[in-house]
């Protein structure tokens, strides 16, 4: 019985190291999450994979935190893990507590690093800590910072994207199309900024030679003069090629001296209905929408007031897509809507659409700044603004084309008048040239991060059954191994007294 003993025992410590040795060499772990947030894209693994050398990853983490926020800094560590298993051993990361000194704490923010504060509770007292939650990724010469890292927000793809931006030599690249009066790098500084993490960014004309194949995709944002019918064929050959196009244009002239809005055709509108998307002669109003400053007169007094202007829809309203996947309002001004009815075989996508409380106008029409809006003015609900086509637009090869019907979403402004455009909309344009883009899927990861779900967020009968699930379940686990363990004991006594012993 002893031999038998220390067999077992001996058995026991060689089945654990044999495991530790499998787990040092493969490295997996199961993610039960309802989308897959702890499970590495095929783009990031991708990426890991064609890394030649050692990736350096110092990670600045306070510690010492309240666990709901102490979790970032084990997801993290897990996440360069699992990097370090995918990339061969070429992810060599460290974790330093800036808080643990001054020194470390002034080299953080020196690295670009910079705390955040915080509320903690200590000794019954709320208080407030600086506290670090940032990254220095390097590789050679070339180095970049991720100065936050959200808890709970998409890690994978700041720090993919990161070490994408690091160890890529050969930026692809990006066209900004000129020549027609379009907005250029000058006039989307938070695009292009954006942009010019992955891509290298250049502006150019349509020559002779038509639109050179290397650029990943070309963007067309608020052109203003018509397009010739060579550049509208070049722009064909383009896709034909397999080809992406961004065009965010405005089909309508809209006068605010003489408060008219006009058609515009600039060669754009049949260009499109060629290929099945039909944009209407109309202006979509909405409910839903931004506000304008307009001076009344009250009495003897002149006063500036805020009001509603219903076309100016703050879009709310996204379709099922990575470019708009995490949006949550879009302003846009003066949109129309748009359809498709072109050949099955292609697929259209709605990326932006109009609220339930909408309605449209058909061109020309008067801007009446005193006009009292009532629900019969929004009769038409969900009108496409933004869409998406991918397959064979032109020709034999896939191509993609992402249409917006504003042109002036993500304008900064002219030199020296310059403002900043709010944040989503800056993501609807800089999303969809990124996904035109991205051969790799990286784009599907910019949204992705850990979902929590709040209890105030669930149905009554949901909560009970979780509340006293969570307290009743393992009770009755215990209650059930002893039931079980009592009746096979008792089987076992059975069996023994039935035996007959002479």
């Amino acid at each position: 019985m002893k031999a038998q003993y220390y067999i077992t025992i001996a058995l026991s410590i060689g089945v654990v190291a044999l495991l530790n040795l499998v787990a040092g060499e493969w490295f997996f772990r199961l993610d039960y999450t309802e989308d897959g947030q702890y499970t590495l894209s095929d783009a990031t693994i991708s990426i890991l994979e064609d890394i030649e050398e050692p990736v350096h990853i110092k990670a600045y983490f306070t510690e010492d935190l309240p666990e709901n926020i102490t979790r970032a800094r084990q997801d993290f560590k897990d996440l360069l893990i699992e990097y370090n298993s995918h990339a061969d051993g070429n992810i060599v990361y460290e974790f330093i507590n800036p808080n643990e000194n001054e020194e470390s704490k002034n080299k953080a923010m020196q690295e670009g690093i910079q705390p955040v504060m915080i509320d903690v509770r200590e000794n019954d007292e709320r208080t407030q800590k600086q506290a670090f939650f940032g990254a220095i990724v390097q590789y050679g010469e070339e180095k970049e910072i991720i100065p936050f890292i959200q808890p709970g927000g998409a890690m994978e793809y700041a720090l993919t994207t990161s070490i994408k931006k690091v160890a890529s030599t050969d930026k692809p690249v990006i066209g900004i199309l000129t020549g027609h009066g379009e907005l250029g790098k000058d006039r989307l500084i938070q695009v292009s900024s954006h942009l010019e993490m992955l891509y290298e960014v250049r502006e150019f004309e349509i020559d002779s030679a038509g639109i050179p194949s290397f650029y990943k995709a070309i963007a067309m944002v608020r052109p203003t003069d018509t397009l010739n019918p060579a550049h509208l064929t070049a722009l064909d050959n383009y896709l034909a090629q397999g080809g992406s196009v961004f065009l965010a244009y405005n089909p309508v002239n809209p006068d605010l001296q003489t408060s008219f809005v006009t058609k515009k055709d600039i060669g754009l509108n049949g260009w499109l209905a060629q290929k099945g998307i039909n944009v209407d002669e109309a202006l979509v109003t909405d409910a839903n929408c931004g506000q304008i400053t307009v001076t009344q007169q009250r009495g003897m007094f002149r006063m500036q007031n805020n009001i509603n202007f219903p076309y100016f829809p703050i879009v709310t309203s996204f379709g099922d897509h990575s470019a708009v996947k995490g949006l949550e309002g879009v302003v846009m001004q003066f949109p129309c809507p748009m359809a498709y009815s072109g050949d099955t075989a292609i697929k259209f996508t709605a990326l932006a659409m109009s609220s339930e409380k909408s309605g449209t106008q058909g061109l020309p029409t008067y801007l009446d700044i005193q006009k009292q809006w009532t629900a019969a003015d929004f009769g038409a609900p969900d009108q496409v603004l933004a869409g998406v086509l991918e397959g064979k637009i032109v020709g034999d090869q896939p191509s993609r084309l992402v249409v917006v019907t504003d042109g002036d979403l993500a304008d900064n402004g002219e030199q020296g008048q310059q403002r900043q455009v709010q944040a989503d909309n800056v993501n609807l344009v800089a999303n969809s040239i990124d996904w035109l883009s991205d051969d790799s899927g990286l784009i599907d990861l910019r949204t992705q991060g850990v979902n929590y779900r709040p209890l105030d967020e669930i149905e009554d009968g949901t909560k009970t059954f979780l509340k006293y699930g969570n307290f009743l379940a393992p009770i009755l686990l215990v209650m059930l191994y002893g039931f079980i363990r009592f009746q096979r004991r008792k089987a076992i006594r059975l069996r023994r007294q039935a035996i007959q012993y002479n």
